[in-house]
């Protein structure tokens, strides 16, 4: 790039930051941080009605939380109103754009018309040419569109695409209550902050050739443009939420690290060669529109989680920590005051984390370790501790007493002499064992367990497992 690249993610605040959007997002902040340049937030809530302070907030909080930084911003259109209206009254005076004081029933009117007679349902420009000003009648700001020829487009994906400006509309550019709408903004933000880039999703392509000629009218030069394809379900149709694709929130709140939904979106619609797994520095030093494919993507949930589970078994326990001890307090498995330092956390980690999908799946096994009141499988309870297991407990609560070592290795060897001595197999101990422990039939290797929880624990809960039995 011989240019400053200025590339931006401007999302509208009418909901929450979906899978799509976020997909957009992460490909301009690549391509402005592989060439150096700058990513900007902008919000887009011309949308009064439909436009949230908790959606703005929202919008952020998932930006962190995948490390998207930007460079400049969050901007907010909405405080941005006086730029705007310098912008409508140049074109204005420039004989550029008009008053329109059709009436909306006029309007509707005259498009069923349209319609009945079989042509393209657009304003028939009945103002266009209109000098008075009638005092107290409500009025919009139009565009004078030209009629003739052409626009054509440089997609940096898709190369040139012609439109005809016949098939252009008078676009209204601000409403009756004076609040601009969104192709104009667009075009005067993107000019009025140095944009040099705009990357976006093709359901975007038909307004280009509207704001190409507002460009043009406004006398500013017009951005590249790169148009990614759409996200689409395993049945083809567009990405929805029965598909799996929910908020990137929902995704943070489900397990999942943010590197793997980074990784996955990166790959939908991007390549660089059979690689699948990428770290941040390799995307930023990879990445290029070049490898970016223009036919649709298809989401696919197992692979985001089996992704989610390899992100997972390779990130280092102490830096997984900082993102598993906000699911455990979300899952009740830590209260928010628990006081634990990140070393403690992660203790327990490498026992759990190579069978673990999500991160809520690693909290749900971790139960054992960090609750001191333990939940029973109340079958597996009565199942194994019996009072023919009781006398194997015993015996190994005064070997554990005896030890001074309590590695695995040194519990291993413990077990062997009970089993052997009482002539029972390995079974009939650890299931007995694991149960007063976790209170689970499952979990992690019964020695891993054990020098998790320590001596003392250890012993205590075996012995209130012997009480159980001699309350039966």
């Amino acid at each position: 790039m011989n240019e400053n690249v200025k590339v931006r993610f401007a999302p509208s605040p009418t909901g929450t930051l979906h899978i799509g959007g976020v997909r957009t997002a992460l490909f301009n902040w690549l391509f402005a941080r592989h060439h150096g340049g700058k990513f900007i937030l902008r919000i887009e809530d011309t949308d009064v009605s439909r436009s949230t302070d908790e959606s703005i907030q929202e919008i952020l909080a998932a930006m962190q939380w995948l490390g998207l930084d930007w460079d400049e911003g969050p901007f907010r259109q909405m405080e941005r109103q006086e730029i705007y209206k310098g912008k409508v009254e140049f074109l204005l005076n420039q004989g550029k754009a008009y008053r329109c004081y059709c009436t909306p029933e006029d309007l509707d009117t005259r498009r069923q018309e349209a319609q009945k007679k079989g042509l393209k349902p657009k304003y028939d420009g009945t103002c266009r040419n209109r000098s008075d000003q009638p005092e107290g009648v409500p009025f919009v700001i139009r565009f004078k569109a030209p009629l003739e020829g052409s626009v054509t487009i440089h997609d940096l994906l898709r190369g040139q695409i012609a439109f005809d400006n016949q098939e252009m509309d008078d676009l209204i550019i601000q409403r009756t209550d004076g609040t601009p709408t969104y192709n104009f903004v667009v075009v005067v933000d993107d000019a009025d902050m140095g944009i040099t880039h705009v990357i976006r999703g093709d359901d975007h392509l038909s307004n280009t050739p509207r704001q190409a000629l507002l460009y043009e009218a406004l006398e500013v030069p017009q951005p590249k443009f790169a148009h990614i394809s759409m996200i689409l379900g395993a049945d083809k149709s567009r990405l929805s939420k029965r598909h799996g694709a929910t908020s990137v929130l929902a995704y943070r709140d489900m397990g999942y690290l943010p590197d793997a939904v980074i990784n996955y979106l990166v790959r939908l619609g991007w390549s660089h060669g059979d690689q699948e797994i990428f770290t941040n520095e390799e995307l930023i030093r990879h990445f290029s529109l070049e490898n970016i494919t223009t036919s649709a993507a298809v989401f696919n949930p197992e692979k985001l989680l089996w992704l989610n589970q390899e992100y997972i078994k390779n990130t280092p326990p102490l830096e997984l920590s900082e993102h598993w001890e906000p699911i455990l307090v979300q899952e009740g498995i830590l209260p928010e005051s628990h006081g634990l330092s990140m070393e403690e956390i992660s203790r327990p980690i490498p026992s759990l984390n190579q069978r673990a999908t999500t991160l809520v799946e690693m909290a749900q096994k971790s139960e054992f370790y960090f609750k001191t009141e333990l939940e029973f499988d109340e079958k597996a309870r009565a199942k194994f501790l019996t009072p023919e297991a009781r006398p194997h407990l015993e015996l190994l609560v005064v070997k554990l007493a005896n030890l001074n070592d309590f590695s695995e290795t040194t519990l291993e060897n413990a077990f062997k002499e009970i089993i052997e001595q009482a002539g029972i197999k390995l079974g009939k101990l650890a299931q007995p064992v694991r149960i007063a422990l976790t209170g689970k039939k499952e979990s992690p290797g019964i020695y891993e367990v054990l020098n998790l929880l320590g001596k003392d624990v250890s012993i205590s809960r075996l012995k209130n497992a012997i009480a159980w039995i001699d309350s039966l």
